[in-house]
Order: C-alpha cells, then structure tokens, then sequence
C-alpha cells in the first residue's frame, strides 16, 4: 500500500551505480574534507541483541559509563571536518541533563556545534540530531518531516555563500516503508534547492531499498559504494546508515569504522570539493 502512486524505479540505479560525473557536471577538484554519520544511540554500548533489554533502562536513566562511552567518542570524531550525529539527548534526565552534542563538541575541540530536538519524552528523554564541524556556517535549518507519529527530522547545515555553498543534510527516518517515502520526497525538495548537497544518517533502509530508488529517481544525488553494512555493530549485516552526495561532490573512498561501541557502526566519507566552493576552517 506503501508504493501506490510510486514510479517504476527499476533503471533509476544503473544511471548512477559507476560513481561517474556526468559531463555537464563536471568541475576541477578544490578542498578535501572528512565526513561522517554515527547513530550514537545517546552514549549506550551494545554488543548483544540481549542488551536491548538488559541495558533498556539506560534510554531513561543516567549512568556513569555514557560518558566515559562519549568520551571514545569524540576522541573519534575529532579527526572529521563534519560530523553528523543522530540518536543523541539535547539534555534531560537520562543524560544527567547535559546536551550531549554540545558535550561531544567540547570533548573533541570541535568549534561549531547545533542541535534539533524532534521528540521529548517530559523530562526523561529529549532525541535530537546533531552536527559538529571544522567550518562556520552560513545557514541553519530545522524541517520537521512528515508522519503518522511525529519526531522526525532534517537538520540543514550550509557552508559558503549563494551557489558556491556545501549544503549538509542530516537525518534519522522512520521505520515505516510507508513514512519513509513521505519523508524522501519532502527530502527530495529540499535537495533540489541546491547544486552541492551532502545527505547523510541512519535512513532504515538499504541501498537497493525502494526508498533509495525513489531519492535517486527524483534527484541527482548518488550513492557511491553500495551495502556499506553497519548494523548491528557487533555483527554488520545491514547497510541502513548512508551518505549520498550530489555529482558536482568527487568521493575518495567510503567505508564502515570498526567502532562497535553503539548498535551502528560509524560510515566515514573522503570528499573533494569544485573548486568554486571554498570551506574556511574557523581558527
């Protein structure tokens, strides 16, 4: 019931599964910069399908090794330009009131950090994305995206100034099929706003997914190397977190962190920049 009304995407793939730049895309190599995308499940270790239940109470109540986790963390992601993080508190009882991107921020000398709180809990629970980065930006957007139950969103993040900027999307979808295509075409608008764009999270679905067709379909975004698996984190087996990038964007290399401290492992990206686009490093 999902897919009524959806296009055959069966060809969509192939336009896109060499990882070439089309030629009306193409631009001479500028800055390189260091992505990655980690569902940090809020500081929580889990190494077993058992510890969904047997650490359960660690999603409403504090406890001391979060931080000692976040702290493994950030000595990570300090060797990253943008980092986009997803499944972390914006400050509420199970993080001892601490806003953990700000926290992760301080902990790895990061200079800029910003959050989006999309669903609390009263006081126990405040679930945010986040971005922690190297660059100041020019421009902060929260979009809430569209759902049955409501607690999802974008966190847009743009470097640079008019059509020489890098727009950074971050993103935890749904686990419905049928939200998660909702939420696509409301992503795929956003997208096609901008020429250079950056889309990375936790999508909850694979690389060959309908859903991914769908994106492709109705954008120029690409996903270089497909089934990157990154869940679960003691044995991958799913590809569900991604980063996709528009053609204009030149991909080094992609790969999965052998990090297994939260349920997902870390995806980094290599990307070099046209040279229009220039990043400066705050000092």
């Amino acid at each position: 019931a999902g897919n009524a009304g959806m296009p055959d995407l069966s060809a969509s793939r192939q336009r896109y599964m060499d990882g070439h730049t089309p030629a009306d895309l193409e631009t001479h190599m500028g800055q390189t910069i260091k992505l990655l995308t980690y569902n940090i499940q809020a500081g929580i270790k889990t190494g077993r399908y058992r510890h969904y239940i047997t650490h359960s109470w660690k999603h409403v109540l504090p406890h001391p090794q979060r931080f000692s986790n976040l702290d493994r963390i950030a000595r990570l992601v300090k060797g990253y330009d943008i980092v986009g993080l997803q499944e972390l508190d914006a400050g509420s009882l199970r993080s001892g009131y601490v806003n953990l991107t700000e926290y992760l921020s301080d902990k790895a000398n990061m200079p800029f950090w910003t959050d989006q709180t999309n669903r609390r809990i009263g006081r126990i629970a405040s679930h945010s994305l986040g971005v922690l980065s190297r660059f100041h930006p020019a421009e902060i957007v929260e979009h809430r995206l569209p759902g049955r139950i409501p607690g999802r969103g974008v966190l847009l993040v743009r470097y640079g100034t008019h059509q020489d900027s890098l727009v950074t999307l971050i993103v935890h979808l749904a686990l419905s099929k049928r939200a998660r295509l909702s939420q696509i075409d409301y992503i795929s608008e956003i997208v096609n706003e901008y020429r250079h764009v950056v889309l990375m999270g936790d999508m909850n679905c694979h690389s060959h997914s309908h859903e991914m067709d769908y994106l492709i379909d109705r954008t120029m975004m690409r996903e270089p190397h497909h089934g990157v698996d990154s869940f679960p984190s003691w044995r991958p087996q799913h590809n569900i977190d991604h980063i996709l990038v528009t053609p204009t964007l030149t991909v080094d290399h992609v790969k999965a962190l052998d990090f297994p401290l939260s349920d997902h492992l870390p995806i980094e990206m290599q990307i070099t920049l046209p040279d229009s686009v220039r990043l400066d490093r705050a000092a």
